[in-house]
């Protein structure tokens, strides 16, 4: 039997990609899942599959940019559920576009989407942990939380921020057994290019996404750190294709 087995594990940004097959990866050891993300016709298709197969999940519409409904599937997991045993930080935008393209809207959206978001999910989640006396953040990054390339300095700025608020985080708990993760993929198979507006952006990254991680390897990173012993904290993981 898994370690995980019985687990409570709340994942945003689950309809398709890393929190996909995440979903899918913790459903298969027995963990109760508590699935958000905007597209619901993509969260059920994901539930259906999962309940056939003998698992544990309950879905809800979810945009991380509203504080109301981050808190609410946090509730939903406590009512169903009991408790929160994790949540992973996983939706994330990327309209990759150079600054002199001024595409504002855009700018904007990564940054409610991949900060504000991460905020609203230590802030609905970090509550309930402190009382419960336990519990697990597990935030995606990037590898462009380490480095900046063009047309991607936006998206990078969020994904340090992402680093730096994991990081404060971690300190600001210690002692409390909170445990908390930074996980950074390189380039991994995705929808997130999907998004990208930018003509020359969109061709750079059609060629740099030539050599990919698939999702299952980062849902494999995620069930290390959720199954480490209670002691032990995975505090940073990077994980890149082989070139």
């Amino acid at each position: 039997m898994s370690a995980l087995n019985e687990k409570v594990v709340v994942i945003t940004g689950a309809s398709s990609g890393i929190g996909e097959a995440t979903a899918r990866l913790l459903a298969s050891m027995g963990v109760h899942l508590v699935i958000g993300a905007r597209r619901m016709e993509r969260l059920e298709a994901l539930a259906s599959d999962i309940l056939s197969d003998g698992g544990s999940v309950v879905v809800q519409q979810l945009d991380v940019t509203e504080l109301e409904q981050m808190q609410a599937i946090i509730r939903l997991a406590q009512s169903r559920f009991g408790r929160v045993d994790a949540i992973v930080n996983n939706a994330g935008v990327m309209p990759l576009s150079p600054l002199e393209a001024l595409k504002i809207e855009e700018w904007n959206r990564m940054i409610d989407v991949n900060i504000r978001g991460v905020l609203h999910g230590i802030a609905s989640g970090l509550p309930v942990m402190k009382k419960q006396g336990y519990g697990h953040f597990i935030n995606i990054a990037s590898t462009g939380a380490y480095e900046v390339s063009p047309t991607a300095a936006v998206y990078c700025a969020t994904k340090y921020a992402v680093r730096a608020i994991t990081d404060g985080l971690r300190q600001e708990t210690v002692g409390q057994d909170i445990r908390v993760t930074l996980l950074s993929p390189g380039v991994t198979e995705s929808e997130l290019a999907d998004s990208i507006t930018d003509n020359d952006a969109r061709d750079f990254m059609k060629e740099y996404r030539r050599t990919t991680l698939p999702a299952t390897a980062i849902a494999r990173a995620i069930v290390y750190a959720l199954e480490q012993p209670e002691n032990t904290d995975v505090s940073e993981v990077v994980i890149k294709p082989m070139v």
